[in-house]
C-alpha cells in the first residue's frame, strides 16, 4: 500500500484550515491567609473592586482590598473547606441578583436563593448589586402620595412616591409595625414592595412573612432576608440585592416601596468586614466610607422622569437609635442623607400612643406635595395644633387655673392624640382620614368623651358608607373636599345617633 504525499498535505491542510485555537485566559490567585470570613489571596493583579471570584471548593469570595502585593476577599458562604494555598479565580463578573416577576411572594437571602423550601426560581433576568443613581436629569420631582394607612403618617408626615423617608426610633417602639402596615396597605395601590430583613431573627421573619400572607400582601411583596446567624457579608449585601431587585420594576415604569429594617445592623456588619480586612477606623470604629455605604445605596431611591417611564423606588430606611440619641454617628449621617425622619418615642409608645410617631421631632422635606388636596385643607394645622397643646399640657401640669381658651386648646389636643391612635395592622383608606381630621378641626369631636372618639371614628365610617358614600367616592376619585355643607349635616346626623359610653 503506497502513501499519497499529495493525499497527506490536502489532509493536512484541511486539518489547519478547520483548526479553532479554543485558548482561556484566567487570572488565578492563590490563597495566602483565611480566617474570620476574610481570604488574602497573591497573584490576582488584574481582579476589580467589587468582582465575584471562586475559590477552588466552589465557594465564591467578593474582591474588597486591592493592595499591591495581595487582594482582600469576602468570603460569601462557609469559609471552612478554604485553606491557605487553594487557588482562587477571577469570574470576570460583578456581582448580580435574580431579578424579575418570579421573585414575588417569595423569601430569598441577599444572593437571591429561595430561602422559603418552595422551589427553585425560574428567572431569566439579573440585575448587578451596585449601580449607579439616576442622575439629576433623569428625575422629577416628588408629587404622588405614598399612602401609608397610617393617620398620623399621612396627614403630619407625609410621604411621597420616590421619597426617603428615615424611620428612626430606640428598640421595640414599632418601627417594623409602621413598614408592615404600609405594605399591607399597598394592596389597592399598584405598588410592589420589597421588605428587606438584615440581622433579625428567622422567627421575626416568620412572624412578619406570615403576616403578610394573611392578609394577602405576599403577592406583591418580595422579602430579602440575611437573618442573625448569617455571616456579616451577607448583612452587608442585603440592602443593594434589595434596591437592585426594585430597580428592575422602576426601569420599567412601575411604582417600588422598599423597606431596609435596619440599616444600623448593616453598618454594624460593614465595620466588622472593615476591621477584619485590616481598613483604619474612625469614629465609634466604624470605617472611613460608612457615610457613603448609605449614600449610594439612598441615592438609587427616585422619581423617574416621564421619558424614563415614570416609575418610582420609595425608600423606608429603618435606624436604631440608643437611649433616644438621635445625635449618635450613623442616626444623623442617614438623616443627612434623607428627605425627612419619623421620630418614634418610646414614652409615647409606654403610655399608650400607637403609632408612636413624635410630631415635633418628625419631619417630611417634601411635606404637601406628597397629599391629595382633601389631606392638606384638613390636616394643616393639626401640626401646630399639637405642638402648642404638647407645650400647654406640660404647663397646665403646675395645676394653675386655667382660661377657657387654654381649656379648649387641652380638650382639642387630647382629643387629636386619641385620633391619631390606630389598632395594629389596621391601615385606613385615605377618604376615611380626611373624614375624622374633618371632623375633629371642625369641633365636632370637642363634646365626644375622649375614650369614645376611636369608636365614634369606626362608626362614622361605616355610617357614611352606607348613607352618604359619594362622599368618600369624591374624596377617592377627585381629591378634593365635598360639599363642606353636606359633610357638614352628614357628621351631624350620624353624631345625633351616636351613644358615648356614659350614657
Amino acid at each position: 500500500m503506497s502513501i499519497n504525499a499529495e493525499e497527506i498535505s490536502t489532509l493536512i491542510k484541511k486539518q489547519i484550515e478547520n483548526f479553532d485555537s479554543d485558548i482561556e485566559v484566567t487570572d488565578v490567585g492563590t490563597v495566602i491567609e483565611v480566617g474570620d470570613g476574610i481570604a488574602r489571596a497573591h497573584g490576582l493583579d488584574n481582579a476589580m473592586a467589587g468582582e465575584l471570584l471562586e475559590f477552588s471548593n466552589g465557594v465564591m469570595g467578593l474582591a474588597q482590598n486591592l493592595e499591591e502585593s495581595n487582594v482582600g476577599i469576602v468570603i460569601l458562604g462557609p469559609f471552612e473547606g478554604i485553606k491557605e494555598g487553594d487557588e482562587v479565580r477571577r469570574t470576570g463578573r460583578i456581582m448580580q441578583v435574580p431579578a424579575g416577576e418570579e421573585l414575588l411572594g417569595r423569601v430569598v437571602n441577599p444572593l437571591g436563593q429561595p430561602i422559603d423550601g418552595q422551589g427553585a426560581i425560574e428567572t431569566s433576568k439579573t440585575r448587578p448589586i451596585e449601580a449607579q443613581a439616576p442622575g439629576v436629569m433623569d428625575r422629577k420631582s416628588v408629587d404622588e402620595p405614598l399612602q401609608t394607612g397610617l393617620k398620623a403618617i399621612d396627614a403630619l408626615v407625609p410621604i411621597g412616591r420616590g421619597q426617603r423617608e428615615l424611620i428612626i426610633g430606640d428598640r421595640q417602639t414599632g418601627k417594623t409595625t409602621v413598614a408592615v402596615d404600609t405594605i399591607l396597605n399597598q394592596g389597592d395601590q399598584d405598588m410592589i414592595c420589597i421588605y428587606v430583613a438584615i440581622g433579625q431573627k428567622e422567627s421575626t421573619v416568620r412572624a412578619t412573612v406570615e403576616t403578610f400572607r394573611k392578609h394577602g400582601a405576599l403577592d406583591y411583596t418580595i422579602v430579602v432576608s440575611a437573618g442573625a446567624s448569617d455571616p456579616a457579608p451577607l448583612l452587608y449585601l442585603a440592602p443593594y440585592a434589595g434596591v437592585a431587585m426594585g430597580e428592575e420594576f422602576m426601569y420599567n415604569g412601575k411604582h417600588v416601596l422598599v423597606v431596609y429594617d435596619d440599616l444600623s445592623k448593616q453598618a454594624v456588619a460593614y465595620r466588622e468586614l472593615s476591621l477584619l480586612l485590616r481598613r483604619p477606623p474612625g469614629r465609634e470604629a466604624f470605617p472611613g466610607d460608612v457615610f457613603y455605604l448609605h449614600s449610594r445605596l439612598l441615592e438609587r431611591a427616585a422619581k423617574l422622569s416621564d421619558a424614563k417611564g415614570g416609575g418610582s423606588l420609595t425608600a423606608l430606611p429603618f435606624v436604631e437609635t440608643q437611649a433616644g440619641d438621635i445625635s449618635a454617628y450613623i442616626p444623623t449621617n442617614v438623616i443627612s442623607i434623607t428627605d425627612g425622619q419619623i421620630f418614634l418615642q418610646s414614652d409615647l409608645f409606654f403610655s399608650g400612643v400607637r403609632p408612636a410617631i413624635n410630631p415635633g421631632l418628625s419631619v417630611s422635606r417634601v411635606g404637601g406635595s406628597a397629599q391629595i388636596k382633601a389631606m392638606k385643607k384638613v390636616a394643616g394645622t393639626l401640626r401646630l395644633d399639637l405642638a402648642s397643646f404638647r407645650e400647654l399640657e406640660a404647663f397646665s401640669q403646675f395645676g394653675s387655673d386655667l382660661d377657657k381658651a387654654t381649656q379648649a386648646k387641652l380638650n382639642r389636643g387630647q382629643r387629636t392624640v386619641e385620633m391619631l391612635k390606630q389598632g395594629l395592622h389596621k391601615p385606613m383608606v385615605v377618604e376615611k382620614q380626611v373624614a375624622i381630621i374633618y371632623a375633629l378641626t371642625r369641633g365636632f369631636l370637642d363634646d365626644i368623651p375622649v375614650e369614645d372618639i376611636l369608636r365614634f371614628e369606626e362608626e362614622m365610617n361605616i355610617w357614611i358608607e352606607h348613607n352618604k358614600n359619594d362622599i368618600f367616592t369624591t374624596i377617592r376619585e377627585t381629591g378634593n373636599l365635598p360639599d363642606e355643607k353636606e359633610f357638614n349635616e352628614a357628621i351631624e346626623s350620624f353624631k345625633n345617633t351616636f351613644l358615648p359610653s356614659n350614657q
